[in-house]
């Protein structure tokens, strides 16, 4: 069995389309099939400057796959290969 995928979600307080991100990668980790982490780009100034305004962004295991909004489907599909 392989390990679990690595979903690694940028966002920072406050911001409307982080939380539907977060909120569709919640209900899907209980899913299970990968490990959720997320991470404030307010919490380091690199992650600031690097992120800057464009926020959410999800990785899956270390590659970007969605910036500002993400599909249900296409994140399944995306976890899969």
């Amino acid at each position: 069995m392989s390990a679990p995928r690595q979903v690694v979600i940028y966002s920072r307080k406050g911001c409307h389309l982080c939380e539907v991100v977060k909120e569709t990668l919640t209900k899907l980790h209980r899913r299970g099939g990968f490990n959720l982490q997320e991470i404030d780009v307010d919490s380091d100034d690199q992650l600031r400057r690097q992120f800057t305004d464009e926020v959410p962004v999800v990785f899956i295991d270390g590659r970007k796959a969605f910036k500002y909004r993400m599909d249900e489907h296409e994140f399944l599909r995306k976890l899969a290969n």
